[in-house]
């Protein structure tokens, strides 16, 4: 009788023991679930804080247009700072000259057509302009007062190529052009317009 129940209480002690153990490894087990969990939730995270975010073009362009070559340092292309204020002060320098030699000819036209009874409304004739006929003087004058009203709209057009620079840049900076890039390029048959063949070209553009 007494070996009975000895065998009983260690079976039953066994079999605690072996629901004991089970217990543990599920709790574990829903520990590394959780820890996977949590690891896989902190890997998406630090994905997307670590995406680099790009200013809007249109605001870039803006900025140009406002400050020549403010979008340019906002794209971080500061090297082309000089080529901008480069390009300005050519522009702007050429344009103040032929305006200055617009001036004079139109000063000495103007008095050499009223002779003796000039008002120097523009000026007195230079020095160097004395004795030239008037239809020369005249010429001369339209031709650089074109000139002159040419070379604004040019620096109209570079004030603008500086804020389009800007914009196509701040669009193009967040393609990926990264080394990682292949292209594959397929010709297959194809059915046109009014039913005739004819080949198609896919070009698919992947990450190696």
């Amino acid at each position: 009788m007494k070996s009975s129940i000895f065998l009983f209480f260690l079976l039953f002690t066994c079999s605690t023991a072996h629901s004991q153990n089970q217990f543990i490894e599920k709790d574990f087990t829903t520990l590394d679930l959780r820890t996977g969990v949590f690891s896989a939730k902190t890997d998406t995270t630090e994905q997307t804080d670590s995406k680099p975010e790009f200013p809007k073009p249109k605001s870039v362009m803006f900025k140009s247009l406002m400050v020549p070559g403010w979008g340019q340092l906002v794209n971080g292309q500061a090297w082309k700072l000089p080529i901008i204020y480069g390009m300005y002060a050519g522009v702007g320098y050429y344009t103040y000259t032929v305006h200055q030699d617009y001036k004079d000819y139109r000063a000495a036209f103007y008095n050499a057509e009223r002779g003796d009874e000039t008002d120097f409304k523009f000026g007195p004739t230079p020095d160097d302009l004395e004795g030239l006929n008037n239809r020369q003087l005249r010429d001369t004058r339209n031709s650089l007062r074109n000139r002159r009203d040419l070379m604004f709209i040019v620096l109209g057009l570079a004030h603008g190529l500086n804020a389009l620079d800007a914009y196509v840049f701040a669009h193009m900076r967040s393609f990926d052009v990264s080394d990682d890039l292949s292209a594959s390029a397929s010709i297959s048959p194809a059915v046109l317009a009014d039913a005739a063949p004819g080949l198609t070209l896919k070009i698919n553009l992947k990450r190696k």
